[in-house]
């Protein structure tokens, strides 16, 4: 990684510093998911996956592994490290934890805490073909420019909530998968320094 990247993991770093474990809200389900940043030579990229058609939620959306806690997960690094191996095989031993966002609840009842975790390539992925139809990553660099974001504010029937949406090569990423990935931006873009990349995705 250049030190351009190392800055900006070590302000994530601090950014999203907070104690592992679940914060109870309400009467949501605790679920968890992980945000892989992938270390390239060059760049960072983000880690992405679509679910399948035929799920009887969520069908055929972008979205990050994850999932609803177990009782044996002590917190959501542990969730989401269980689910990322499950979903696509990523070894939990090669994700640095980075931190957790701030929990995003959804308006299906799901309290998400999303874990920040760095990987390194080589990958080696192996998708749970009866969840997962497709793994792909997305440039950092695409998500920081801010062109590339679509707000859209859907009307539901007892809310109305302003949300996001990233369209990338043939990808259409919104509902809390966006949410989380403008969080994360928003996180990096406030630091001095970073609001000024050249972006060439």
């Amino acid at each position: 990684m250049n030190q351009q990247q190392t800055d900006l993991l070590s302000r994530l770093v601090v950014a999203t510093r907070r104690p592992p474990m679940y914060h109870q809200s309400g009467t949501g389900i605790l679920s968890a998911v992980l945000v892989p940043l992938v270390a390239h030579a060059e760049h960072l990229s983000i880690l992405l996956t679509r679910r399948t058609e035929h799920l009887a939620s969520h069908r055929g959306q972008v979205c990050f592994p994850g999932g609803r806690a177990e009782n044996a997960d002590h917190g959501p690094v542990d969730t989401a490290l269980r689910e990322a191996w499950e979903e696509v095989g990523i070894v939990a031993e090669s994700v640095t934890v980075i931190g957790c966002l701030e929990d995003y609840e959804t308006l299906t009842g799901f309290v998400v805490t999303p874990v920040v975790g760095l990987i390194r390539p080589p990958l080696i992925l192996r998708k749970a073909l009866e969840e997962v139809a497709d793994v792909f990553e997305m440039p950092l660099a695409f998500l920081l420019n801010p062109s590339h974001h679509r707000r859209l504010t859907p009307a539901h029937s007892q809310y109305v909530r302003t949300t996001y949406a990233l369209p990338y090569k043939g990808h259409y990423i919104w509902g809390a998968t966006a949410a989380i990935l403008m969080n994360l931006y928003q996180i990096v873009a406030a630091e001095s320094g970073f609001c000024m990349l050249r972006f060439s995705c």
